[in-house]
């Protein structure tokens, strides 16, 4: 184990009695974030909420030029939202959609972004078209190119990184399509943040949205957005915005934010908004690119473990998928697979169906075990998960046996 693996581990309070590897779905806090967020709580009980923010209004104040350093943007570009699919629906509310508009999205978008373009067309008469896949899967940019071409198409939507799979899509070739048509475009980065380095002006979307909870190691309950000066001279506002992101100047008239904060509430968490700052500089020092190689040496290192196990099939699609790895055992519900793991001290999610029904639903999968190591991780750990993996399967094969006698 060399120092920066040891200095990291030792900054992890949880890696000294489990092995998480759930970071796709919260990681575990380096202990800088946790320092952040308790000492600004014990702030508020000593002297008050509100005193408290005035007195820390410097360091929130610098929450704004870290988040904006992860993604390559200025301060003025970002907005503190509660998580990306808050931040995902103020950027969808922008766009004033009438019946008969379009959404171009994709067969792997995420579960509520999936939902949310549902209820949009039930409510509003919008059109949702999913563009075709690439062979390899993801989605495929002509497609998305002959669908908004051919439809009255007001924005087109895109989760980089889907929750049910290790799938990275092609973002940035969707993004220069929308330029090339002159068609808004955003941008869901919840599970990219922290482990893909991102470069909004490469991505060229007028929105993103980012939960901090996950690979970016930040507390839950927290995240942010990126809007584009483009978006922000149309003058796009929330549908329902509030009085931090507008002031009320006549009784008929309000005017917008100048800045992104526009997409902002009133009610502001201020020790989870100091925590998501310390994560961003911990995530900075890391070093993106370490964090991205170390993530996806350590996924390809597991899927060869998992794909060496008798009755496991790996799911995840893509030339080159990330530090998600989604595997069906047959015979196994994923979710009690993740309950035996657990007792063993090993920290993993489920994927349903549902989760991503245009896709596991077309190939049949019930469930899938969801894995995701991060530049923390060993190993040593992905293969106690192997090991017991294998014990496991031994012990339902076993049962059915048994049963079968």
């Amino acid at each position: 184990m060399d120092d920066a693996l040891r200095g990291w581990r030792a900054d992890t309070p949880g890696c000294s009695h489990r092995t998480h590897l759930n970071n796709a779905g919260a990681a575990l806090m380096p202990s800088p974030v946790l320092a952040a967020m308790t000492e600004h709580l014990q702030l508020e009980a000593t002297i008050g909420g509100y005193e408290a923010a005035d007195a820390r209004a410097g360091a929130v104040e610098q929450v704004y030029a870290d988040v904006a350093r992860l993604v390559r943007a200025e301060p003025r570009n970002v907005a503190i939202v509660a998580n990306a699919t808050a931040g995902f629906v103020q950027s969808i509310s922008s766009f004033d959609l009438a019946r008969g508009d379009a959404i171009v999205t994709t067969r792997s978008d995420y579960t509520s972004n999936q939902i949310q373009y549902l209820a949009l067309a039930k409510r509003l008469g919008v059109t949702v078209l999913h563009a075709a896949d690439l062979p390899e899967g993801g989605v495929d940019p002509d497609s998305v190119r002959d669908l908004v071409r051919r439809s009255r198409c007001r924005l087109v939507a895109v989760s980089w990184v889907p929750t049910h799979s290790g799938l990275v899509q092609d973002a940035e070739g969707v993004g220069e399509v929308c330029a090339g048509l002159g068609v808004s475009y955003v941008v869901d980065a919840c599970q990219a943040v922290g482990q893909i380095p991102i470069d909004v002006q490469r991505l060229r979307c007028d929105y993103l949205s980012v939960t901090a909870r996950k690979f970016l190691r930040g507390p839950r309950g927290i995240g942010f957005m990126y809007a584009s000066d483009r978006a922000l001279a149309r003058g796009d506002h929330p549908l329902f915005v509030d009085m931090r992101g507008a002031t009320w100047v006549a009784p008929d008239r309000y005017e917008v934010a100048e800045t992104a904060t526009r997409y902002e509430d009133w009610e502001f968490p201020y020790a989870l908004v100091l925590g998501l700052g310390a994560a961003a500089r911990y995530a900075l020092d890391v070093g993106l690119g370490v964090a991205h190689e170390r993530a996806y040496a350590l996924a390809a290192y597991a899927r060869r473990q998992l794909a060496a196990l008798p009755g496991v099939q790996l799911l995840d699609r893509g030339q080159a998928p990330c530090a998600i790895i989604t595997a069906a055992e047959a015979g196994q519900d994923a979710r009690h697979v993740v309950r035996a793991l657990g007792e063993q001290g090993i920290n993993t999610s489920a994927t349903l169906q549902w989760y991503g029904l245009l896709d596991l639903g077309e190939r049949g999968v019930e469930s899938a075990l969801r894995v995701s190591p991060h530049y923390y991780n060993t190993t040593a750990e992905v293969d106690a998960l192997a090991a017991a993996l294998a014990e496991i399967a031994r012990g339902a094969a076993g049962r059915r046996l048994a049963g079968a006698t």
